[in-house]
């Protein structure tokens, strides 16, 4: 029988979204192939993969840690990963096929990656392009340069351990980012690579445990409470909307209050707005429920590589209204639905409550492209995917 390598991180103990397409990767593999699993550091693989209901089975499948034990060499390997790479290309060596579900991963061979989460892609100067940072000056431009130069220019061909430039540079290795904005922004950065997009799995149900009433008139938004989401900028596109609109709006926002600043900042605009809920972070069905709840959302980080939270809004039957920059346009797939500036944005939900065949067309558009993130769906593109693969 053939043999398949497939290199993670490693599974949390309540696994989610990022969990599930290396599980049901290894899942399919497993129907014509022996299956490794090679993961960072430890795992219980046979938990995570009963929670997501995922058919792996555990004793045909051979799991390998590759990060190094010992402190000292972890922290080495922190750096340059040189001897979990060392281990991953003696595995790779008896696979006939190798995927990697966390980013570009050095196999020594000709490899499938799939894009996984841009932070992790361990190239500074790529994340400060991506938070479209300004360049380093001064002292940090030199410290910036020289710590590149002696891990890309010495170090690591000294290791044989290839960086991620390397790997795309490579045209028979084939990578699958998680969007077509991640896809242009990394051609952008690293130039040409061999590519084809491919859409992470989402595990949101919109089935809930007790019967939920619809309130026409409330906006949701859900996830991390920080900067980058623009909470504060939700908080004013609804307030925008109520004033176009003159309806009575109500806005819920779901997501851990932690004690940051930027946490205080949304606390202090909904203590002065009674039409703001801030509920905390919300779970299971509870999330299920609050989003059934409620007819509209709202998102507005911009530079979203993918944005699964949308794709939970449109299986909720909610209609997203979603900024003109990052993955989640792509994902909505609707330019009326698609905002430049604030006042856009609050223009189209004032529109969405004061035009009935306006809202539903859209809500049935919303609802259409709810199937295609349907967990069904996505198992049935893998699959397609696999076996493309496997038959080259």
């Amino acid at each position: 029988m053939r043999r398949a390598l497939v290199y993670f991180t490693s599974f949390n103990s309540t696994p989610g979204g990022s969990e599930y397409l290396p599980l049901l990767l290894v899942a399919e593999l497993q129907k014509s192939f022996e299956v490794t699993l090679a993961l960072n550091w430890k795992s219980d693989v046979a938990s995570a993969a009963h929670m997501l209901g995922i058919p792996v089975v555990a004793d045909r499948l051979s799991v390998v840690v590759v990060k190094p034990k010992l402190r000292f060499l972890g922290k080495i390997d922190s750096f340059i990963p040189v001897f979990s790479t060392w281990r991953l290309k003696a595995l790779a060596k008896n696979a006939d096929i190798c995927f990697s579900a966390a980013n570009m991963a050095d196999f020594g061979k000709p490899a499938h990656h799939f894009v996984y989460l841009l932070r992790t892609f361990g190239d500074n100067a790529f994340m400060d392009y991506v938070r479209h940072l300004p360049p380093k000056v001064g002292f940090a431009r030199f410290k910036r340069t020289a710590r590149t130069f002696l891990a890309e220019a010495i170090l690591r061909p000294l290791l044989g351990v290839r960086s991620t430039r390397k790997i795309l540079s490579d045209p028979r290795e084939h990578i699958y980012p998680n969007s077509l904005y991640v896809e242009s922004i990394m051609r952008e950065f690293y130039g040409e690579f061999n590519s084809s997009v491919f859409y992470p799995p989402t595990l949101f149900s919109s089935e809930s445990s007790t019967a939920v009433a619809r309130n026409p008139l409330r906006v949701v938004c859900v996830g991390q409470i920080f900067p980058e989401k623009r909470v504060t900028e939700i908080i004013a596109i609804v307030e925008r909307a109520r004033e176009i609109s003159m309806r009575d709006l109500t806005l819920t926002i779901a997501g851990n209050l932690g004690n940051t600043a930027y946490v205080e900042s949304v606390k202090t605009l909904a203590d002065h707005r009674k039409w703001v809920t801030l509920a905390g972070g919300v779970y299971g069905d509870a999330k299920s429920r609050l989003l059934l709840s409620a007819t509209y959302a709202i998102h507005a980080e911009r530079d979203e590589t993918f944005g699964i939270s949308v794709t939970e809004y449109l299986k909720a039957g909610l209609i997203p209204i979603v900024p003109d920059e990052g993955g989640t346009p792509e994902v909505v797939d609707s330019p009326a639905l698609t905002y430049r500036t604030n006042e856009e944005a609050a223009q189209i939900l004032a529109r969405l409550l004061s035009e009935a065949d306006f809202r539903a067309t859209e809500l049935a558009h919303c609802q259409n492209r709810a199937r295609f993130f349907f967990r069904e769906s996505y198992a049935e593109r893998q699959h397609e995917l696999i076996g493309e693969i496997t038959r080259l």
